[in-house]
């Protein structure tokens, strides 16, 4: 796919439109991996609590270790360039701080009776917070996997494969909870991909509006942002939902696992 592109721009003479169809392209992928998690609405279960449990552990372990080990670093690395040390660590704290607040500010305005039919009520709304909350963290992230691959081509398709890892979990904790609290395959597949489709979204506002002005300190601040909203979602909603299903010791394991999951980029 990728050395048709080449050969297609390489042909018409536009290397400019060459990376930035590329940079499209990869965007895409790794939004649309967000799909992959919701194969798992289809494996049959009888003990249909142990799916939620090991699914929403999963996600709460994936999602912070992404915030601990992702965000918080690159958020870091981004501020440096444009403040000084202390500077960097108070507004990389402050934004983490303002993401937690915004997310209990999107979980007390949520509806508490949702407009459409629901088993639980609960269940429900973690998977819309979830779906949420991916959204505000694919746009930015759609946004910087543009933004890389217009100036550095490989470093694009580093994070875009990155961004694909962890956005199949992540389609785990949307699909999983809106499944089996509404009983209904098409609305989980359907908000599943309105998340993933947030990603390429997000590449197009950078192409049409921010490419010339993002720079550093505003993904910086961004990406703070967004691992503060994470961080208050697994804590305060994934693990506690989890944990109403009485059973500690798989809560763990999968927590670990999903932890584990993201940390073998590492390794590769």
């Amino acid at each position: 796919m990728i050395n048709f592109i080449f050969f297609f721009i390489y042909f018409n003479g536009d290397i400019i439109m060459s990376t930035t169809l590329l940079a499209f392209v990869l965007t895409t992928i790794a939004g649309l991996s967000t799909m992959v998690g919701s194969v798992v609405i289809f494996i049959k279960k009888k003990n249909y609590e142990m799916i939620i449990l090991s699914s929403l552990s999963f996600a709460a372990g994936v999602m912070i270790c992404v915030s601990i080990t992702d965000l918080v670093p690159e958020a870091i690395n981004l501020l440096r360039d444009s403040l000084s040390g202390i500077n960097t660590i108070l507004i990389t704290l402050l934004g983490i701080v303002l993401g937690i607040v915004i997310s209990m500010i999107i979980d007390y305005y949520l509806p508490d009776k949702p407009s459409i039919e629901t088993k639980n009520k609960s269940l429900f709304k973690v998977g819309l917070i979830s779906m949420i909350a991916i959204i505000l963290h694919n746009i930015p992230e759609g946004i910087a996997t543009f933004v890389a691959t217009s100036s550095d081509m490989s470093l694009g398709m580093s994070l875009a494969l990155a961004i694909a890892m962890h956005n199949v979990p992540e389609g785990i904790s949307i699909s999983i909870p809106l499944y089996y609290s509404t009983g209904s395959k098409k609305k989980a597949i359907l908000y599943t991909l309105v998340s993933a489709l947030s990603e390429p979204f997000g590449a197009l506002l950078a192409f049409i509006f921010l490419k010339n002005i993002m720079n550093d300190l505003i993904l910086g601040i961004l990406f703070s942002l967004i691992a503060g909203i994470m961080l208050q979602i697994s804590f305060c909603e994934l693990l506690p939902t989890a944990r109403k299903y009485h059973n500690k010791k798989y809560m763990i394991i999968f927590f670990v696992i999903g932890s584990l999951f993201m940390l073998m980029k590492f390794i590769i």
